[in-house]
């Protein structure tokens, strides 16, 4: 055994509450090095009692390690535990202290999980374990109302830049609800729709006021009542990161300097507010001088931005919001921000745009969820960009898999483009079979798949402004198999639960290899998914179970040969396989 390699800590991912009576525990060993691994725990005040050893398996393996869970249900809510590591025939004990060939005979050098406390559960929304996310940029998805155009508004359709204007607006989507019933829509993200004076509006101009380009608060009442008829939520953009640059209270630091009460609303290293011999006299958001990095840990700054989140919630009712630049404001004003948001609705969605590594976040004190770029690099990566094999590709999911409670994994915002990344079409250079792969892997992965608005319909875009286009609302130039193939992606993933939230374990997945398989597993259901990322067919078999298999998708039946079941899949093919 590699002992240097065998990790484990009582806290993060590595031992929480999953609910109010499961505890889960993971180990970390060098990839195949332990053959099992088994908790050895009980309750610290009855050990003789209650001890016991409860197996472990394994739940995922990245390129260098195994990582081992179990969940256990103590009877009353705390545990004291150790673990039992076996390779073959020898074993060794760990303890919180020391690896030991003994058997520990007492408790007290073991880890501890003190107590499950409600107070400390990292609880989140179940609503988003069942929700198809569709992200909407307002100013480009539809004019509803010509009235609210702004000057120089373009006609629909035209090429976007990053200054210009084509009147999209809430009415638009409104009007545009029956496109998303009919997909399979069940929860909009939409980015900022506040006062602001750029098209993005990522530069807030005022936190409680509807852009006039957009509507008002009564459109967007209308919006959300309409939406929620539907069975749509809907997710508001919250820019607490920085303001923008005409924000009253920035103006007032502008025009008074040192004397002005907002002065350290703001992040300020000398006066006036300007650019001198080319750096920013002040912080802001990507040396971007629109946008003025907020002081979130000022009480004043806090007061109004948490007044902000509660009303939008409160007054309007939408279901949660999307934070801009989430990792570049400090975790108290997060923790604060939660607090305010769960306590007007308790199963609001509060969701992190952080792309990197975020288990900081993920703790049940901030954010429910983030946006899952790591999973966007690693479908690209395999399927776009040949950059991963699927043993490589395999490795990259499970890495993800280990680092956070399971709870963060089902609701994790799975996206694939973004109005801040090239569009999907155009990354796969056009080639929609790459598309609807990448596609097929969001849609059968746990966590809430997200539709960046126009994918659906054939939209291609390279990085902003070409990803910001004007959606197509023309049908004769829309993609409308690109559109049956979402629609009935969408209906596949509704239909079979263990897509959403059941166990994943790869089947194949070989070094140098574009052949994937992998089950997911829930209450004895099973589903197997098959792929192809090759331009040439390929054939994939894969231990069948006994049983009769057939696909989702395409409604082709298959049976076993020999205990095996063998399915031949063309370019950049795929089978969802149920139980026949």
């Amino acid at each position: 055994m590699l002992l240097e390699a065998v990790y484990h800590r009582p806290k993060l991912n590595w031992s929480y509450a999953y609910d109010l009576e499961t505890i889960h525990l993971r180990l970390r060993s060098k990839r195949n090095d332990l053959t099992e691994v088994f908790v050895f725990a009980g309750d610290k005040y009855s050990w003789d009692d209650s001890k016991k050893l409860v197996p472990m398996s394994k739940l995922v393996s990245d390129e260098l390690f195994d990582y081992w869970e179990c969940a256990i249900k103590p009877p009353l809510r705390r545990l004291k535990y150790g673990f039992l590591l076996k390779s073959g025939d020898e074993q060794i004990w760990m303890t919180e202290s020391e690896f030991t060939k003994d058997r520990p005979q007492i408790p007290d050098r073991l880890y501890e999980f003190p107590y499950i406390n409600p107070a400390d559960l990292y609880s989140v929304p179940e609503w988003v374990k069942d929700t198809i996310f569709y992200q909407i940029f307002p100013e480009r998805f539809a004019n509803g109302d010509k009235s609210n155009d702004p000057e120089g508004t373009l006609p629909w359709g035209g090429e976007p830049t990053r200054v210009n204007f084509f009147g999209g607006d809430l009415q638009g989507v409104i009007d545009h609800l029956e496109h998303l019933s009919e997909l399979g829509i069940t929860g909009i993200y939409f980015t900022p729709i506040f006062e602001g004076s750029t098209n993005h509006k990522y530069d807030t101009t005022d936190y409680m006021k509807i852009d006039s380009q957009f509507g008002d608060t009564e459109t967007l009442k209308k919006l959300v009542q309409a939406c929620h008829e539907r069975g749509i939520k809907v997710l508001l953009d919250a820019v607490f990161n920085h303001s923008g640059n005409t924000f009253a209270p920035f103006l007032d630091v502008k025009e008074k300097g040192a004397e002005s009460r907002y002065k350290d609303w703001f992040y300020i290293r000398d006066y006036p507010l300007d650019i001198v011999d080319g750096s920013l006299t002040y912080d802001t958001f990507s040396f971007e001088p629109l946008m003025p990095k907020l002081n979130t840990a000022n009480p004043e700054v806090k007061q109004y931005l948490l007044g902000v989140a509660e009303f939008w919630i409160k007054e309007i009712g939408i279901d949660g919001w999307r934070l801009d630049v989430a990792n570049e404001v400090d975790h108290q004003f997060w923790r604060d921000f939660r607090k305010v948001v769960k306590g007007v609705n308790p199963d609001a969605y509060i969701l992190g745009e952080i792309w990197h590594e975020s288990s900081g976040w993920l703790q049940g004190d901030q954010f429910d969820a983030v946006m899952n770029y790591p999973f966007t690099d690693a479908v690209l990566d395999f399927v776009v960009h040949g950059t991963l094999d699927a043993k490589g590709f395999a490795d990259a999911i499970g890495k993800q898999i280990s680092r956070y409670p399971l709870q963060a994994t089902e609701v994790a915002f799975n996206l694939l483009d973004s109005h801040d990344t090239p569009r999907l079409l155009t990354l796969c250079e056009g080639n929609k079979n790459k598309m609807k792969l990448a596609a097929l892997f969001q849609f059968t992965y746990s966590g809430t798949p997200c539709i960046y608005y126009g994918s659906e319909v054939g939209l291609d875009g390279e990085m902003d402004p070409g990803c910001r286009k004007c959606m197509e609302w023309d049908q004769d130039k829309q993609d409308r198999d690109l559109f049956d193939f979402y629609k009935k992606l969408i209906s596949v993933r509704k239909e079979l639960a263990p897509l959403r939230t059941g166990t994943i374990q790869f089947l194949v997945a070989e070094a140098g290899d574009t052949r994937l398989a992998y089950e997911r597993k829930l209450n004895g259901e099973t589903v197997i998914v098959l792929l192809n990322n090759d331009d040439k067919a390929q054939t994939l078999e894969v231990r069948s179970h006994g049983k009769s298999w057939k696909d989702a998708i395409s409604g082709q039946a298959y049976g076993e040969t020999e205990g095996k079941l063998s399915v031949t899949l063309p370019s950049y093919g795929f089978a969802v396989l149920r139980e026949a």
